[in-house]
């Protein structure tokens, strides 16, 4: 395997690391976040990436926002209340400014998160806000969102930073954009009238965008308190640094983790039995270890166990087979094909994925399936998919193997995803979302892997950092509060 310009950056970083890494206590965070220079973007307009996410939690806060543990705190709205019924949820607005000076309005707010589930919305999390009948300003304090069906998980969707509320292009804070210059930004707590400029107990954050192997050597040569947005991609690089085993943090979030099929009307992929051979003859337990996440397990199922939405996944028939008996089933559903089978896989480059292929190609070509990449922009049959989950939500999960979503789909699937966003009560809503997923995994529309990976790299002033479920770091909660 060819090893990239990043990776031997990565192992160049090793020889600086020194033993006081990360010991420095005073003066401005600097966080760098793997992807592009922070930008403020309009997530209804353009995905995020980890530096763009970062800062639009930082200084365009939604309703309510994660904790250090991933758990809900106030944000923009300073209380709420959730109807006995869980069908509504009234938000009081904390006393807040826009940068002219304006107050914050219910009905401004409430216009923003209408905006997020919009039929022009592009918003990554739109596909679940359908579970939001309206959203209603009833004071220029008050605001309520009623749901098509009881949601308890609705406020960790409105936590993500794709809920954050701006207004021609800025928020209100946390934190607020003091500079920017260079490739990075600076973030500094507002300066409100009962306190004076540097009383705060939040320093400033400088927040930067690089490349992984830019920001693990920055990291490496004490010039960053914390990287953040690692995948399993990027990992290797970390792990080539050398750092101090308590440096490199992995964040136990679930999400899908895997393969979809980017077109299938025709050829052997459109057949149920060929998508099926491809998943029973991965060797996942193999891949886990050697990718050595800790906590990581194999998966064969669409969704993970999800509380009482989905508390028994479906389970494929071949999943209790030995390994040696699903590649021998495998290897006959290949052969009934009558042609060779050869397989397109679309992966970002990075050396964690090109190690991922390299066990699938491995796999599949013991069934008689030839892998091959596929080049960027470049057709492909299998997309990999790498998210991580905003909301214990089944239907996060299942939503993404709709007809409007995926290239195989079955429209019985829909209609039950349907009845279960409009189910009365919990007990109708799991059983639609159970059947839903019984056709889905019949019908082989992505092959399950194992959970997303997110790492960070932390050094010990961040006293505050700890691991979620949500893979959130908000800035604010870096540096544990004082007792």
């Amino acid at each position: 395997m060819a090893i990239g310009p990043l990776f031997r950056l990565g192992l160049a970083a090793a020889a600086l690391v020194l033993t006081g890494c990360g010991e420095r206590e005073t003066g401005p965070l600097r966080v760098t976040a793997i992807g592009a220079p922070p930008q403020l973007r309009n997530p209804n307009l353009q995905p995020l990436d980890p530096p763009s996410a970062f800062l639009l939690e930082a200084a365009a806060q939604g309703l309510v926002r994660f904790d250090s543990a991933g758990e809900i705190e106030p944000a923009l709205a300073q209380s709420w209340i959730v109807s006995d019924d869980g069908m509504r949820y009234t938000f009081r607005i904390r006393r807040a400014h826009w940068a002219d000076g304006s107050p914050v309005t219910a009905e401004q707010v409430a216009t923003r998160l209408r905006a997020a589930a919009s039929r022009a919305s592009r918003n990554p999390l739109k596909p679940v806000l359908g579970a939001i009948e309206d959203v209603v300003a009833m004071t220029d304090q008050v605001l309520e969102i009623s749901l098509r069906g009881p949601r308890p998980n609705m406020l960790q969707l409105l936590a993500q930073p794709e809920m954050g509320i701006m207004m021609r292009g800025v928020g209100t804070g946390p934190l607020v954009v003091a500079a920017e210059g260079d490739g990075e930004v600076r973030l500094s707590p507002p300066v409100g009238e009962d306190e004076e400029a540097g009383e705060s107990d939040t320093p400033d954050i400088l927040l930067r965008g690089e490349t992984a192997g830019l920001a693990i050597a920055r990291f490496a040569e004490d010039e960053a308190d914390l990287v953040t947005g690692g995948t399993v991609g990027d990992l290797p690089i970390a792990r080539a640094a050398g750092l101090p085993g308590n440096r490199l943090v992995f964040d136990p979030a679930p999400g899908l983790f895997g393969l979809a099929f980017a077109a299938a009307e025709e050829g052997p992929l459109a057949d149920p039995a060929v998508r099926r051979a491809l998943s029973m003859a991965i060797d996942r337990q193999a891949m886990v270890a050697a990718l050595a996440v800790p906590g990581m397990q194999p998966r064969v199922t669409l969704a993970p166990v999800i509380g009482d939405e989905l508390p028994r996944p479906t389970v494929p028939d071949w999943a209790i087979s030995p390994m040696p008996m699903r590649r021998e089933l495998a290897a006959r559903a290949i052969a009934a094909v009558g042609n060779p089978v050869r397989v397109r896989v679309a992966m970002p480059d990075g050396p964690g994925y090109r190690l991922l292929f390299a066990y699938l190609r491995r796999d599949w070509r013991m069934i008689g399936v030839e892998a091959e990449p596929a080049a960027p922009g470049a057709p492909a049959d299998l997309v990999l998919i790498d998210q991580v989950a905003p909301a214990n939500l089944a239907t996060w999960y299942l939503r993404h193997f709709t007809c409007d979503a995926s290239a195989i789909c079955d429209p019985a699937a829909d209609q039950a995803l349907l009845a279960a966003r409009l189910a009365p009560n919990p007990a109708e809503r799991h059983v639609k979302l159970a059947e839903a997923d019984r056709i889905l995994t019949a019908l082989v529309p992505f092959i399950p892997l194992t959970a997303p990976v997110r790492w960070s790299l932390v050094a010990p002033r961040l006293t505050g950092f700890r691991p979620n479920a949500f893979a959130r770091h908000p800035a604010v909660v870096l540096i544990a509060e004082r007792q």
